[in-house]
């Protein structure tokens, strides 16, 4: 594979053309420019706008998942995770091991640099033709309608994939936080890996091989304050392409919602949690068990969102499909092809963010 070596770090040579994003406004500075303001392309049609306040019950939340009895192999936590990741596909997990000091470092550090102006923060926008940077990804035209949000993507892991370019590394203690936020997260991403890997039957080790080398890719996203939050949305419906994702919210501002069994659900910050959500990896290697569900993010008048993803998916080149021991020809047919991981991605860049539209890639017509 070839490498460069940019601004003190080595990455794989990306792909450059598979995953052209256009250039968009940042909309922190159109809403610092004049906070009323709400221009059409951030509209949505009247079908696809949130309905504020929605008719929710207060009774629905995501299952909380206590990690500690996670890793020492609890089976009762077990099959909450199982439950949980069947009926829901979203879940928090309290008593993860990452340190406090960790997690209020990693919202520190991405407060502080959307609060640089913006042409500082310009030095790291992405091209079109690249997925990491400063922009947004998944706008694909001119007329198709935009987030009310902004955000910066890097690749951390493996660390030789690391683009620094990238990186605010003249911001102080941003690198630091960065990578220690990574390395805590991906110790908590290893256990859940073991974890799906004994309820699929292949031991603690054997989902984790299916997967290849591990990927761990960083999104830090701020959500401005909008005087229409319910002409917009911070983030389109849509499903991760990951194996998984695990999320750090803002502990006082609730934005993320799923949706389960037809409504849109909020999920109510609980302190120094940790969001996980199934990707279409897994729900393509569990045969559909497991499914990757759709979220979105709403926003507000009064107050500036910020939330940190952590997406962990399987190697570039590695062949995904269902595993063995998730098929039976009897009970569960083969729903999913094999394809490469990178085919599927570049699939999923190519079109904007609808749903789940794009796992129809990977499944078999059925007759």
């Amino acid at each position: 594979m070839d490498l460069k070596i940019n601004n003190g770090g080595a990455y794989k040579n990306e792909r450059l053309g598979w995953a052209r994003s256009l250039a968009v406004p940042s909309v922190q500075e159109i809403v610092r420019n004049d906070f009323r303001s709400v221009p059409e392309r951030y509209i949505y049609e009247k079908q696809d706008r949130p309905l504020i306040p929605e008719n929710l019950s207060a009774s629905l939340e995501i299952p909380v998942i206590d990690f500690s009895l996670l890793a020492k192999g609890d089976e009762d936590e077990i099959r909450k995770l199982d439950l949980a990741c069947k009926d829901w596909g979203f879940l928090q997990i309290i008593n993860h091991g990452v340190r406090e000091e960790v997690l209020h470092q990693m919202k520190a550090a991405a407060v502080d640099f959307f609060e640089l102006p913006l042409e500082e923060k310009n030095k790291y926008a992405k091209a079109e033709n690249e997925i990491q940077g400063y922009g947004q990804n998944f706008v694909i035209s001119e007329g198709q309608k935009l987030d009310w949000s902004d955000m910066i993507y890097m690749i951390t892991v493996p660390p030789e994939n690391r683009n620094y370019k990238f990186w605010p590394l003249t911001l102080p203690g941003f690198k630091e936080a960065v990578e220690e936020f990574s390395k805590e997260v991906l110790k908590v991403a290893e256990e859940i890996h073991a974890n799906f890997s004994i309820l699929m039957g292949m031991g603690r080790d054997g989902f984790k091989r299916s997967q290849g080398e591990l990927q761990q890719g960083i999104r830090m996203n701020y959500y401005p304050v909008c005087s229409r939050p319910d002409l917009v949305l911070g983030c389109s419906p849509h499903s991760d392409g990951t194996s998984f994702t695990l999320l750090l919210q803002d502990d006082d501002v609730i934005g993320l919602q799923i949706k389960h069994d037809g409504a849109w659900i909020p999920v109510k910050p609980i302190p120094n949690s940790l969001v996980v959500n199934i990707g279409d990896a897994i729900e393509i290697q569990s045969n559909g068990m497991y499914k990757s569900i759709e979220h979105r993010v709403i926003t507000n008048e009064e107050k500036p969102r910020i939330s940190i993803a952590a997406f962990m998916f399987p190697d570039d080149e590695q062949e995904i499909g269902p595993l063995e021991s998730m098929i039976d020809d009897n009970h569960r047919p083969r729903m999913y092809r094999n394809v490469k991981y990178f085919d599927y991605v570049r699939e999923m860049f190519s079109r904007r963010m609808e749903g789940k539209a794009h796992t129809a890639f990977a499944k078999l017509e059925r007759q």
